[in-house]
């Protein structure tokens, strides 16, 4: 009777949990929100009913002849060795089964390879963590940026309650506008990498020195979130990927309003900013950029301690040489190219004047260009 009450009132709180609970843990693929998901949606479920129904007739006649032709009632096994019946039934069978099967299979797979006639094309490049996507424009006029996890690390150890999209959320998403045909161009610049949303049907890996085509188009405006799925190195968890799919309208005001941002940035490299201006960007780039590895405080982690450091207090082209270059054989990436020299002028001037650094030092834009040349 306890046995019984205790199956009921588990029986009875399983029935109250949520739907959504349970949508938490669903095993079947999506369909997703591309014409290309919904074919390969359709061939997985093609290809799982026929397994299925192989499954149910093979064990079928395998249980009946277990129960009905056992020994204890006294059956005798036929005999059929040599028979060319059952070798040639068993031989035509699965090849008609298999050849129903290859032919909605590459009719699919032939569309998933099909690259041709794109309307948009963009570049992206893994790092060591974050993801960089170019827009490439046959004018010659590209948009490019990173993309960095934006959830908080206080929510990332412990201290901050985790929000509902934790280690799914960006600083820049991947802005497409829907039906477009957009083609992927996807490679790395230093381990390998995977760029993969599964509900714009995209899963292709990022490998230095080559680069992997694929392309979607996206049929419903909304925001699909991914990962990235190849083990790249101790932060491999925080690089996520959130693409925004959007109007027509609404993705070519989003364009002009990026370029007119670079051309800003262009300007504001020929002009002297204010030690206040730059600590004011110069913390947003480190919290995007050097926080991880560095620390909230610059008290180090993954990287060196920032406050007090030998670099931060030292002499200011050696700061900007590890910077733009990087540290070979150490997690300490090159930041040349993936910083504007606003952007870099702006780090390098917070990061010795921060943590209690206090040098008064002032890097401007046109240090970090003339430091590059020289």
């Amino acid at each position: 009777m306890v046995g019984g009450n205790v199956m009921r009132s588990a029986l009875m709180a399983l029935m109250a949990l949520p739907a959504a609970a349970f949508g938490d843990n669903q095993v079947n693929m999506s369909p997703g929100v591309t014409t290309i998901g919904a074919e390969i949606y359709d061939l997985h479920m093609l290809i799982m009913i026929i397994c299925v129904v192989i499954g149910i007739g093979v064990f079928g006649v395998m249980f009946y002849s277990i129960i009905y032709h056992r020994k204890s009632r006294g059956v005798v096994p036929s005999q059929f060795h040599e028979s060319t019946k059952v070798e040639v039934a068993w031989t035509v069978v699965p090849f008609l089964i298999l050849i129903g099967m290859a032919v909605p299979a590459t009719s699919t797979l032939l569309e998933v390879y099909d690259n041709d006639d794109a309307e948009l094309d963009i570049l992206i490049t893994g790092h060591q963590w974050k993801w960089k996507y170019e827009y490439l424009d046959e004018s010659g006029e590209n948009v490019s940026f990173f993309s960095n996890l934006a959830t908080p690390q206080e929510a990332i150890y412990n201290t901050d309650q985790k929000g509902e999209h934790y280690l799914l959320e960006v600083d820049e998403p991947l802005v497409l506008p829907v039906d477009t045909k957009v083609r992927f161009l996807i490679t790395a610049n230093d381990v390998i990498h995977s760029w993969w949303v599964p509900e714009i049907a995209v899963k292709r890996d990022a490998i230095p020195g080559f680069i992997n085509e694929t392309w979607t188009k996206i049929t419903e405006e909304g925001i699909y979130r991914g990962q990235c799925t190849e083990l790249c190195g101790a932060y491999h968890g925080f690089m996520p990927v959130v693409v925004h799919a959007v109007s027509r309208e609404e993705f070519n005001a989003w364009m002009g309003a990026k370029r007119a941002d670079e051309a800003a940035q262009v300007a504001a490299a020929a002009m002297d900013l204010s030690l206040d201006e730059l600590m004011s960007k110069g913390e947003a780039v480190y919290n995007a950029q050097c926080l991880a590895c560095h620390g909230a405080q610059g008290e180090g982690g993954v990287g060196n301690a920032i406050a007090g450091s030998a670099i931060a207090l030292g002499d200011i082209g050696t700061h900007l040489d590890v910077g733009i270059k990087g540290v070979a054989g150490t997690a300490m990436q090159a930041f040349g190219r993936q910083l504007n020299d606003v952007d870099m002028a702006a780090v390098i001037t917070y990061q010795r004047n921060a943590f209690g650094n206090n040098t008064g030092d002032v890097i401007q834009p046109s240090d970090v260009a003339s430091h590059k040349q020289g």
